[in-house]
């Protein structure tokens, strides 16, 4: 605690001679990055959630394209298998009622004649299944979750970037100085106690 209350003091403007004007370009520049970020973060966060709302492909969305819910039939059993999902034929009728055939994903060990529910175009092109409203919420909300951290990783970056110029400023300033000590010479110079 006392560490905080130390580095608070040491960033809060004051009228100390010593003070440089770096140094309160610096504080300056941390309080208006800790106020970007929480004022920021919200925003951008809320902005992004309801861009991804906006933008997914939902079930309405899909239904609006054309796109309808037929059932499919198995040809075959699927194979058995470790991974998640495996490819075999199926038939299925298009909403406009003509017939194809086709491969689509289902669970391992499915049997043959199972009926599949496949998402359709008017054509009876199959296509990927359209997120419910849920899984939609779900997906903006984990996108906003993460545009938070990198919103504070931009503005971390960019006050690192602002110390290291502030820093070269100060060095810079302290150089200039000892050279105009150097040049007065050991009279201009204080001897100490």
């Amino acid at each position: 605690m006392r560490r905080a209350v130390r580095v608070v003091r040491g960033l809060w403007p004051d009228h100390n001679p010593l003070r440089r004007a770096s140094d309160r370009a610096e504080a300056g520049i941390i309080t208006g990055l800790a106020v970007a970020f929480l004022v920021g973060a919200p925003l951008i966060a809320l902005a992004v959630w309801q861009l991804a709302m906006s933008t997914s492909f939902t079930t309405t969305r899909a239904e609006r394209a054309g796109w309808r819910p037929v059932p499919a039939r198995l040809v075959t059993r699927a194979p058995f298998s470790y991974s998640y999902d495996v490819a075999v034929p199926a038939r299925w009728r298009a909403p406009d009622g003509t017939g194809h055939r086709g491969w689509i994903r289902v669970p391992p060990g499915t049997r043959a004649g199972t009926l599949v529910t496949v998402w359709s175009g008017p054509t009876g092109r199959l296509a990927r299944s359209p997120m419910t409203r849920s899984q939609a919420a779900i997906q903006a909300t984990c996108t906003a979750a993460i545009v938070v951290p990198c919103w504070g990783m931009l503005l971390l970056g960019t006050g690192a970037l602002s110390r290291r110029l502030l820093d070269a400023r100060r060095l810079a300033a302290w150089d200039a100085d000892w050279e105009a000590a150097d040049r007065r010479g050991s009279a201009g110079a204080n001897p100490g106690p």
